[in-house]
């Protein structure tokens, strides 16, 4: 059974990942990682889908990273247990929409761009205590979609600064399995703590998410003894380029420096060539990068043992207008190699 650690659960008999799927758009195709991704479209609207919205799109993008997910594991959608799953829009409509088609049991969850650890520990969670023996975890965001929910639609060609980043428009799906199934195992889980540090800036994300990021990690490594050394490497979902540099002056402060840490938002895309400003973001972000490039990773070898987390930043499109602070939220996964 799993153990409780302070914050971390910890896995002695892993659950693992046994496959993955990842969707990306245009934007994602032009970027470091292309080659990398299952499925991209030149199209984020999605016309020959018959998409009518941005919303819509998005779900089609989910639905594209959750069939490619089950096609890889050998599966139909009538063999998921459950799945847990969650995006940006209002009451986590692409989500929903994406259910309304696979048709499997349903939990959806909020997390910002958090959401897809948020999906994972808790799908390790009731995997290695035998409540389900196949559980899907995925989560999506759309760059138009989000553009016009949280900030401005994309026709009033509002100036965007230079903390800003940019929305992915990217899906990433994951199929957990029990203990000694063949895959990436999951070795713990951390969920972790809201942190907020006063940040008012809808237009910088990373400084929001930051605290959050470094409260996890400090009560990972205190609770389990670890350090960052013992990583190939520790990811964080998207902070950006600005919530990077943020994150490592105060784990150096800390006296925890992360000689080895990167940033999915500035792993997605080329910072210098793209315009996407201080990087990438979005719920699709981490989910996307995961499936994508870290996974391939840990299976074929070339990573051993890596840190994940996602960050979110938990204001709504209300909040903000009403000049509330951001908070913001990081969960962790500790993966291994393959079984």
């Amino acid at each position: 059974m799993p153990k409780r650690r302070k914050d971390v659960i910890l896995f002695d008999a892993p659950p693992v990942i046994s496959a993955w799927g990842s969707a990306g758009g245009k934007k994602e195709g032009e970027g470091p990682l292309a080659s990398a991704f299952d499925y991209l479209t030149q199209d984020a609207a999605f016309a020959d889908e018959n998409c009518a919205n941005w919303e819509q799109a998005e779900s089609m993008l989910q639905q594209k990273a959750a069939g490619i997910c089950l096609r890889k594991a050998g599966i139909a959608a009538k063999d998921v247990d459950l799945t847990f799953a969650g995006d940006l829009q209002a009451q986590c409509t692409a989500s929903n929409y994406t259910l309304r088609t696979l048709a499997t049991p349903f939990a959806g969850l909020y997390g910002a761009c958090s959401t897809m650890t948020e999906a994972l520990c808790l799908g390790a969670a009731f995997t290695a205590a035998g409540l389900g023996r196949q559980i899907l975890a995925m989560t999506s965001s759309h760059f138009c979609a989000a553009e016009r929910q949280f900030r401005t639609p994309l026709e009033y060609g509002a100036k965007r600064t230079p903390t800003a980043q940019w929305t992915a428009t990217a899906a990433g799906a994951c199929l957990l399995r029990g203990p000694g199934q063949g895959g990436v195992q999951i070795l713990s889980a951390t969920f972790g703590r809201v942190q907020d540090y006063g940040v008012t800036d809808i237009n910088n994300m990373g400084a929001a998410m930051m605290p959050a990021a470094a409260s996890t990690l400090l009560r990972y490594f205190d609770a389990t003894g670890a350090a960052p050394a013992d990583f190939d490497a520790i990811f964080t979902g998207d902070l950006g380029q600005v919530g990077s540099d943020l994150l490592c002056e105060q784990m150096e402060k800390e006296g925890v420096p992360l000689p080895n840490h990167y940033d999915c938002g500035c792993l997605l895309y080329d910072v210098d060539s793209q315009n996407v400003q201080a990087g990438g973001s979005g719920a699709g972000c981490s989910a996307a990068v995961l499936c994508a490039w870290v996974l391939p990773r840990l299976f074929d070898g070339r990573f051993k043992r890596v840190l994940f987390l996602s960050t979110g930043a938990l204001m709504s499109q209300t909040t903000f207008l009403q000049g509330e602070t951001i908070p913001g939220i990081a969960h962790c996964v500790e993966l291994g190699g393959l079984v």
